[in-house]
């Protein structure tokens, strides 16, 4: 079936805070961690001691008290700090569910100063976006200059104000966002995502990939071995810790940037976009070990190596963040994109429908084994792909 999406999108804009309000927000960031850290405290400790369960209500409510104790944490509005206990009570939600779900559930843990940089806004109360003036009011630090590249489209309900290295940005999340409809191409596409190429289509164009964390590798691995040189709580580690995160910033926005242009790209030129289901998480997870009978405590080799740099292409690909692009912004633009069972598109021939493992000789070839057809095999999945999306569709209309 289609891929639906509500109506609601989330704005990105760089932030230039002054000196003071750098430190301003710094401050507030310590503080909604010191805030995180005692509400997770009180959930473990009112469960360990008195079997009872806390809420986010719970904890709301007491939040009024905190004025007179803590007047500092509350001096950038109550809604700031809502939206931490909010983003606590997100993590037990999370942990919950994967533990109904049989996963590894990985309980909310309490937060260090590296692992806490965003602070949340979920409500229209305590800041203002000021598009004309170029500026975001936030209650208790006042007007950052904001670079709005463009206007905000549908009604602004919430913000997140995050800290990417030594930078500062905005995310504004905008609701009842107006459909943008393109003319209609009346052009089909089914897409083969891939880890050598990113995309193969059934028209036969194919994308090679950019590999940007590949390309990176080489300096990262430097930065790594200074950081490794730097005495822990000094000046030169902080910095160089910088350095790091710069190169790993630099690899995210390469590969976001390619995402969004291929993105838009597709949803130009087609009304129907055929991709495949992939089930990312469970083809990036690590092999089980092996015990070996013949010796206690030893393991037989599993090719974790080898799948361990398989995983770092796969993620250096980047098809998560791909299909989340593609399926929003074909939704504003009034297009289809449908999600395909991706099993024996590999194998299947596109002339024929002839399904066989020896169909694909290599990574590279496919040749038919009854009917003799040769195509680019990542090509060749591409039109199979396009087949099943187009009957999954018709099925759709038909009930």
């Amino acid at each position: 079936m289609a891929i639906e999406r509500a109506r609601c999108r989330t704005n990105r804009f760089r932030l230039h805070p002054t000196k003071l309000q750098n430190q301003a927000l710094l401050l507030q960031l310590e503080l909604q961690r010191e805030l995180y850290n005692a509400a997770l405290e009180e959930r473990i400790g009112a469960w360990q001691w008195e079997r009872r369960p806390v809420k986010y209500y719970d904890q709301s409510r007491e939040l009024a008290g905190l004025r007179e104790i803590r007047p500092e944490v509350v001096s950038s509005g109550i809604v700031l700090c809502r939206g931490t206990l909010r983003r606590l009570d997100r993590a037990y939600a999370a942990f919950f569910r994967r533990v109904k779900l049989g996963e590894t559930p990985g309980f909310p843990r309490f937060k260090s100063a590296s692992r806490f940089d965003s602070l949340q806004w979920e409500d229209a109360s305590g800041w203002k976006v000021k598009m004309q003036h170029r500026r975001l009011y936030l209650l208790g630090i006042g007007e950052i200059k904001a670079n709005y590249y463009r206007p905000l489209s549908g009604e602004a309900r919430a913000i997140t104000v995050k800290r990417e290295g030594t930078k500062w940005w905005l995310s504004v999340q905008c609701v009842n966002v107006p459909t943008m409809p393109l003319v209609p191409t009346c052009c089909e596409v089914g897409i083969d995502l891939g880890v050598k190429n990113q995309v193969a289509t059934s028209e036969g164009e194919i994308k090679k990939g950019e590999h940007f964390g590949f390309k990176a590798q080489s300096k990262l691995a430097s930065a790594r071995r200074k950081l490794g040189t730097k005495q822990r709580g000094s000046n030169r580690r902080r910095r160089q810790v910088e350095v790091v995160v710069r190169h790993h910033l630099k690899v995210k926005n390469q590969r976001r940037n390619a995402a969004h242009q291929l993105s838009r790209q597709l949803v130009n030129e087609y009304d129907f976009i055929a991709l495949e289901n992939l089930t990312i998480v469970n083809m990036v997870r690590a092999p089980k070990g092996k015990p070996d009978p013949e010796r206690e405590g030893s393991y037989l080799p599993n090719g974790a190596a080898k799948k361990a740099g398989l995983n770092r292409s796969i993620h250096d690909a980047g098809w998560g963040q791909l299909v989340s692009l593609l399926s929003y912004k074909a939704e504003s633009a009034g297009r289809t994109v449908v999600s395909v069972n991706p099993r024996f598109t590999s194998q299947t021939c596109a002339e024929c429908h002839y399904v066989d493992a020896g169909n694909r000789v290599n990574q590279e070839d496919f040749r038919c084994l009854k009917c003799g057809h040769c195509d680019y095999a990542d090509i060749n999945a591409a039109r199979n792909i396009l087949r099943a999306g187009r009957a999954l569709q018709a099925s759709a209309c038909a009930d």
